[in-house]
């Protein structure tokens, strides 16, 4: 990321924000096009008419899938620790380094 603000207009549920970030401006429209369709998805799902409730519940599915990629990128970590120590005995002595 650079050091430098994007300022960045986004629509959400037919609003429109400007988003200051570091992140890119693709980056950041991408972000909010998929906040929009998790509340979208959500209202239309469980037929909510309130936008304040409908993005609570999609704050929450949108944090579940957080949760789950932080974990299955731990385990991944996890797997790759354990098969570099299965690995390090193969290699020559002044490549076992940790």
């Amino acid at each position: 990321m650079s050091s430098k603000k994007n300022v960045v207009r986004v629509t959400i549920l037919g609003d429109e924000y400007s988003i200051r970030s570091d992140a890119s401006p693709e980056r950041t429209r991408a972000v909010a096009e998929h906040v929009d369709q998790v509340i979208r998805d959500t209202m239309r799902a469980g037929n909510i008419v309130e936008t304040q409730k409908a993005a609570i519940l999609a704050a929450l599915s949108i944090t579940d899938e957080l949760f789950d990629a932080r974990e299955a990128g731990d385990e991944l970590a996890g797997s790759m620790k354990r098969v570099s120590g299965e690995i390090r005995p193969w290699l020559p002595p002044a490549k076992r380094k940790e």
